[in-house]
C-alpha cells in the first residue's frame, strides 16, 4: 500500500480499546490517521466516518478499503490489481475486488459477475449472500462468481452520494462528526459517540453495495485469504507428510489432512490421538473440546449461538 499512498494520506479504524496498540504497530502513521470506534458496529459507520473525513479534504480523492484481518501471498499481483480498480474507479464507478475461489466455500459471500467493461474489469450482476455447499459447488461449475473479500475501491464523492441515497440517517451522522470536528476534538469526540451508540450494526456490502445501480468487479487472484476461520489457519500451516496441523505432543497414524489446535493456558497430560481419519478439526481448551469436519468449521458459529440460547455464558 505504501506504492500506492503516502503514510499521512492512510486512515486505521479500529475498536478504541486497540487503538494504543495499532498507533505503536504503525508509528510512521501520523496522530490523525487513527479512528477509533466506541462500539462495534460492523463495517458500514467506520468506513463512512473515514470517507466523509476524506471527503471533507479532498471530494474527488480515490479511496481503497481493505480489511486488516487478511492475508495476501503475492502482493506484486495484488498492487497490479488495485491499480486497475482504482482506474475503474476513477470512472465513477465503485468497484469491488473479487477473489477467484478455489472450493466452494460457505463462509463468504459471493459476487456474480456479468460482461466485461475493458479488460481486467468485469460488471457486477449481483452480490450473493453466504451460500449452501450445493449452491456454492454450483457456482464453482459455473464460473463468474467470486469471492466477496470487502476490497472496495470508489472516489470519495461518489460513495458519499451512494451512501445518502441508501442509508440517509448514517449520512446525516458522519457529517454532523465532521461538523464537530471544526469545533475541536471533544466535540468529534462527542458526535462519534452518539454515532455509534444510534447507529444500526449494518455492513458496507448490505448497506451500500448492494443497493448501488451500477458496481464493477475486478477478478483477482493473488494468494487471498481469510483469517478468520480454522480452514484457513490448516491452508497456512506447515504440514507433515500427511497434511496434518498438528501441535506438539499429538498423535497421527493412517490420518491426513487433520487440524490439530491445543488451546489450553497449560499442559495437563493429555494428548490427541487421529487414527483413520480425515479432514477434521479438532481444538481443546481448558473448557470445552471441539471436533468438526474442516469443511464445515464455518458452522462453529452455529454453536455459539446455541450455547447463547441455552444461556451457557462461561462458555463464550
Amino acid at each position: 500500500m505504501k506504492s500506492l499512498s503516502k503514510p499521512e494520506h492512510m486512515l486505521i479504524a479500529t475498536g478504541a480499546h486497540l487503538l494504543d496498540a495499532t498507533r505503536q504497530t504503525l508509528p510512521e502513521l501520523p496522530p490523525s490517521s487513527f479512528l477509533g470506534e466506541p462500539y462495534a458496529k460492523n463495517t458500514a459507520p467506520c468506513i463512512a466516518w473515514a470517507v466523509e473525513r476524506i471527503h471533507r479534504q479532498d471530494p474527488q480523492a480515490l479511496v481503497v478499503v481493505v480489511p486488516s484481518d487478511q492475508y495476501i501471498q503475492d502482493a506484486t499481483e495484488f498492487e497490479r490489481i488495485l491499480r486497475l480498480a482504482i482506474d475503474s474507479a476513477a470512472t465513477d464507478v465503485l468497484t469491488v475486488l473479487g477473489i477467484e475461489p478455489t472450493r466452494p466455500e460457505t463462509g463468504y459471500g459471493y459476487i456474480e459477475s456479468g460482461a466485461e467493461v475493458r479488460p481486467g474489469v468485469r460488471q457486477v450482476k449481483r452480490f450473493v449472500e453466504k451460500p449452501n455447499r450445493e449452491t456454492a459447488e454450483a457456482y464453482l461449475r459455473q464460473g463468474g462468481f467470486y469471492w466477496n473479500a470487502g476490497m472496495f475501491v470508489f472516489r470519495a464523492s461518489v460513495f458519499m452520494k451512494e451512501l445518502q441515497r441508501s442509508m440517509p440517517d448514517l449520512a446525516q451522522g458522519v457529517r454532523d462528526v465532521g461538523q464537530a470536528a471544526t469545533r475541536g476534538a471533544d466535540a468529534e469526540t462527542d458526535a462519534v459517540e452518539a454515532l455509534f451508540r444510534s447507529t444500526a450494526s449494518i455492513s458496507i456490502d448490505y448497506g451500500v453495495m448492494e443497493k448501488a445501480p451500477k458496481i464493477q468487479v475486478v477478478p483477482a487472484d493473488f494468494g487471498w485469504n481469510d483469517l478468520g476461520s480454522f480452514q484457513v489457519a490448516w491452508e497456512l500451516s506447515s504440514k507433515d507428510g500427511s497434511g496434518n496441523v498438528l501441535p506438539s505432543g499429538a498423535m497421527a497414524m493412517d490420518a491426513s489432512d487433520n487440524f490439530v489446535l491445543d488451546g489450553r493456558s497449560g499442559p495437563d497430560g493429555r494428548i490427541v490421538a487421529l487414527v483413520g481419519v480425515s479432514d477434521l478439526c479438532v481444538v481443546q481448551t481448558d473448557d470445552a473440546l471441539l471436533i468438526i469436519p474442516r469443511q464445515r468449521c464455518q458452522e462453529v458459529k452455529d454453536i455459539v449461538v446455541a450455547l447463547q440460547e441455552a444461556k451457557r455464558h462461561t462458555l463464550l
